[in-house]
């Protein structure tokens, strides 16, 4: 396995292209837009810069991780002959669905499809391909060049060959794959969504302030930052989209987003993404600001 197609090259996409092609993979890097291509290989490569300066790679091993992605607009011309595909779109099933179908008829029946996605269903996904036992959840972790987990998510019909295969590809990228089974949120959201949902709660009914609920976490119980500035890194939009998915998914009114996180994403706060979510982040540095609604 050494030809890897990448579909979306956003945040995750680009930084799975990122990893590939650094372990010396050849990479197909696919997106709708040229310019988004252009942003996302200039950012691989400010990433790299950042590997030079702290003495992790050399300038020609960054030439070579470059040289090892090419960039397409066509899916069909960038996922011919290669042995797995990564999709890294948006998080929404329809268009998942849409780009399954598509790199179903598209690509090779040897080939291995698999989804990042970080709370939908993989064996619904894989309903829409004709290779259910080669469709497959590879749920990399942000930012996918630092952070060491891969969940490799089996859906119903993962064939037992291919979930091998992909956990032996993480480990070769340098993560610890960790193998769980298809259920709404996997392991990863399904802990850490009802626990960012509580935090918005907790802020909701004014138990305490957004700074307060973030020092008690970071402070308290060692986590390197608080719910509520992971939910900004995150996305307050994701975090919406994977709460709905739980809540729809177990039926279980424990899961149900909370009424401020929905009115926040509906009047696009979405956290660092959109500039402003329970943090201000578009001052220019690295301080944390409360924004201006969650004030005293």
């Amino acid at each position: 396995m050494k030809n890897i197609a990448v579909i979306g090259s956003g945040t995750m996409g680009n930084g799975i292209a990122h990893v590939f092609a650094q372990t010396g993979y050849h990479v197909s890097l696919i997106d709708i837009s040229a310019s988004a291509l252009e942003k996302a290989i200039a950012t691989i490569s400010k990433n790299l810069d950042r590997q030079i300066a702290k003495e992790k790679i050399t300038e020609a091993e960054k030439k070579t991780t470059l040289d090892n992605i090419t960039t397409h607009t066509d899916t069909k011309v960038g996922v011919k002959g290669c042995d797995l595909v990564v999709e890294a779109a948006t998080e929404n099933i329809d268009l998942k669905l849409k780009i399954f179908k598509d790199l179903d008829g598209a690509c090779d029946a040897r080939t291995i499809l698999a989804t990042n996605t970080s709370s939908i269903s993989i064996t619904k996904i894989a309903a829409v391909t004709n290779r259910a036992d080669k469709v497959i959840g590879m749920h990399f972790m942000n930012p996918v060049p630092v952070m060491k987990l891969v969940e490799v998510i089996r859906g119903y019909n993962t064939s037992d060959e291919v979930t091998e295969q992909i956990m032996s590809l993480s480990k070769d990228l340098g993560k610890v794959p960790v193998e769980v089974n298809d259920y709404p949120g996997f392991i990863a959201n399904r802990i850490l969504m009802p626990m960012i949902n509580e935090a918005i709660y907790s802020l909701y009914e004014s138990v305490a302030g957004v700074e307060e609920i973030d020092t008690v976490m970071k402070l308290g119980m060692a986590h390197p930052m608080g719910p509520l500035q992971l939910a900004d890194f995150i996305g307050l939009d994701v975090c919406l989209s994977i709460l709905n998915v739980l809540y729809e998914g177990f039926g279980n009114p424990k899961y149900a987003p909370c009424p401020l996180l929905v009115n926040m994403v509906e009047a696009g706060h979405k956290g660092v993404k959109s500039g402003n979510g329970f943090y201000s982040w578009g001052h220019g540095t690295k301080d944390l600001i409360v924004a201006d609604q969650f004030k005293n």
